[in-house]
């Protein structure tokens, strides 16, 4: 895991500012405390939708499976501090778009270096969802603003790929 953690942080960064912040689960009892406070904010948000309760309950256990199935769970986060302050708004939102998107390359690093590793590798956005939730569950520092959660482990089933786009359609060539 160290080793996975060192590839990530060769990610390439906006001003090499290195935004990224990787907190590091194990502990059944640290995921049992994040997986009843995240599941508290889904539920609540998916009974605001007005799903049935079904659907709920379907939806929280398959959440709280991939937490404690996970040998590893990373909570990939971004630390904007060292990052440029402009007083000029649009600059300052490019800003936090370039801590964003170096945080994001750096999990995607993070999950080249699983495969390369032969582990396997699930990416979700739940924190984006819960972010002072999982931050007080963790006890995370106030500037790491939580983005992604990855599950590692040896995977248990070699899924089919999902379909993607034509190059077609993503894709101008001029």
């Amino acid at each position: 895991i160290r080793r996975i953690l060192e590839t990530a942080t060769y990610a390439p960064s906006a001003h090499n500012n290195q935004p990224w912040r990787f907190a590091v689960v194990t502990d059944l009892s640290v995921k049992a405390r994040l997986t009843e406070a995240m599941a508290a904010d889904f539920r609540r948000d998916l009974e605001k939708e007005g799903l049935p309760e079904a659907d709920i309950a379907a939806r929280l256990e398959r959440s709280r499976r991939r937490i404690h199935k996970a040998p590893v769970v990373v909570i990939l986060c971004m630390d904007a501090t060292g990052m440029n302050n402009y007083s000029d708004p649009k600059r300052q939102q490019a800003e936090m778009t370039m801590a964003v998107q170096s945080t994001a390359l750096a999990g995607l690093q993070l999950l080249l270096a699983v495969h390369a590793e032969g582990l396997g590798g699930v990416w979700t956005c739940g924190p984006l969802f819960t972010p002072e939730t999982v931050r007080a569950a963790l006890d995370l520092p106030a500037t790491w603003q939580p983005q992604a959660m990855l599950f590692i482990g040896y995977p248990a089933e070699s899924p089919s790929i999902p379909e993607r786009k034509p190059l077609e359609q993503v894709a101008l060539f001029r």
